[in-house]
């Protein structure tokens, strides 16, 4: 009976993994440093749950990842495709090329050429003009590239030209395409930039994918695996193939609905501590609160939907110095050079410990913290080290008090829910939140999140306002729904959970943008 699943995620410091039962409950857990490569330590955390489970392995049904693995191949400048950027827009968006805007190494490592060609539509859906599919071919021609990303003006009120351009490469080059109206929604550029990284990052999908079909075989599990998205919810490994670009942000995504399916909050202020940052996220009905905002990513703006994060230099790892603290961090070598794990460099860790704030699992942590300032000659938790200790916990309050004002945007009803590995950091009390909820098992928070997670689809378009509004609506419900089977959810128990109707002014013809979510229980 495969009535087990999996939850695993990569952060930055520490890769958990959990396993949930058939009702929901943890019945197995684990972290491990993450390591330089992320892969082995998501083997050794999965290796853990196992070794927890016995026999019991075989009840494993499915098993769902959260990974920093696009992140960090952006962040890093590596891995990444040659992409070759075609807008279809000529000749009105010629004045700003693709790619405008983007740090010169990212560029470089990405771009295999650009080009502006004729196509794109109107906001209300009418064609510009038809697309240039010869110009297509004569920039194609030739060129050396990876993949290729394609942007249509107003592709979110038709995506027509798009596609068109889209068979052309397949049929003609034979070259996997990242089409815009898949990814992004209004504002032109941040869509194109948001397509382009998704292209860019095809290669790493396959290593991540293939890395977690081969640990799975190696251990003998027929589970089947999923990947955690930027908005909470799952898809499937071949919808993952197309669209990358989504899981990047997933890990505070899992942390915000682990918070609330192990507190039973479904509005509340998370606070999720890790070992070299702290995430603030709010829910709203037990989803993610997303970002109005565009994102930027590696130094590029996009505008494709993401959790709404404010990220801010402070963990258990992080580094305490007189006077102030970080914002470096011994990251996951925290168990290596901690002062109470024997090492020599003075963390939040060691402060917390200092000030009266340890974990349950912290027996005798306060003793060797004294042993290990005696040892290294700052003498027997002398006023001068006392003072610099008492001090940094003092500022990594404030930290969290202006973090958590920031996100609460003037609303302090709501309870603020800690999670992560470095939790005990924070004080009891913290104004501009209600209480503090520390809810069992909030060390693996963000595992259970991914474990949880319902498989969704979402559809960002215009439609017209007119008589025919209505149909068009529920064709938008229909394949926000499609897309969600798409990743992999139940089509009997697919919801429609998010309907949003923007009016567009200044328009010959009435139009309202339309956001429609769909979201469901996995598909047995």
């Amino acid at each position: 009976m495969a009535d087990l699943r999996v939850g695993i995620d990569v952060g930055g410091t520490n890769t958990d993994a959990v396993v949930l039962d058939a009702d929901g409950r943890v019945i197995a857990k684990a972290k491990r440093p993450t390591t330089p490569d992320v892969t082995e330590g998501l083997r050794a955390a999965l290796d853990a749950v196992l070794g927890e489970l016995g026999e019991g392995q075989a009840r494993i049904g499915r098993v769902m990842l959260g990974t920093t693995h696009a992140t960090n191949a952006l962040l890093e400048r590596r891995n990444l495709g040659r992409v070759a950027v075609l807008r279809l827009g000529a000749p009105a968006t010629t004045s700003v090329p693709p790619l405008s805007g983007w740090p010169g190494d990212l560029r470089a490592a990405v771009s295999a050429g650009e080009a502006v060609v004729p196509g794109g539509h109107y906001v209300d859906g009418r064609e510009i003009g038809p697309p240039g599919l010869d110009a297509v071919r004569r920039f194609l021609d030739g060129l050396e590239a990876d993949a290729v990303a394609v942007t249509s003006v107003f592709s979110p009120a038709s995506g027509d030209h798009e596609r068109a351009v889209e068979e052309l490469i397949k049929a003609e080059y034979g070259l996997p395409v990242s089409v815009s109206h898949e990814i992004g929604s209004l504002g032109l550029l941040e869509r194109e930039n948001a397509t382009v990284l998704n292209a860019a990052l095809y290669g790493v999908a396959a290593h991540v994918t293939e890395a977690l079909v081969t640990a799975l075989a190696e251990r003998g599990l027929g589970a089947k695996p999923y990947l955690a998205q930027n908005d909470g919810t799952l898809m499937t490994l071949e919808h993952a193939a197309r669209l990358p670009v989504s899981t990047i942000g997933s890990g505070p995504a899992n942390s915000l609905r682990g918070a609330a399916y192990l507190s039973g909050v479904a509005d509340a202020i998370v606070v999720d501590v890790g070992g070299t940052s702290t995430d603030l996220g709010v829910l709203v009905g037990g989803f993610p609160r997303e970002s109005a905002a565009a994102v930027e990513i590696g130094g590029v703006l996009t505008n494709f939907r993401m959790p709404d994060i404010l990220a801010i230099a402070l963990g258990g790892g992080t580094v305490v110095r007189n006077p102030g603290i970080g914002p470096d961090s011994v990251g996951y070598r925290i168990v290596e050079e901690a002062l109470v794990f024997g090492g020599s460099t003075v963390t939040m860790t060691d402060a917390a410990v200092a000030a009266g704030r340890s974990p349950d699992e912290a027996a005798g942590w306060r003793e060797r913290l004294e042993a290990a300032v005696r040892a290294h000659d700052l003498g027997d938790m002398s006023e001068r080290m006392a003072d610099t200790l008492e001090r940094a916990v003092a500022i990594a309050d404030e930290m969290v008090i202006d973090a958590v004002d920031r996100m609460a945007l003037g609303k302090t009803d709501r309870p603020l829910v800690a999670v992560g590995g470095g939790a005990f950091l924070l004080p009891d009390a913290i104004p501009g939140a209600s209480r503090v909820v520390r809810p069992e098992h909030a060390e693996v928070a963000n595992a259970v999140g991914a474990a949880i997670a319902l498989a969704s689809g979402r559809v960002d378009t215009i439609l017209p306002a007119g008589d025919s509004r209505s149909k068009a609506i529920e064709r938008a419900k229909e394949e926000a729904a499609a897309r969600a089977v798409a990743a992999g959810a139940d089509p009997s128990g697919v919801e429609i959970v998010d309907l949003l109707e923007v009016p567009l002014s200044y328009l010959s013809e009435p139009a309202v943008r339309v956001h429609v979510k769909a979201a469901g229980p996995l598909a047995r």
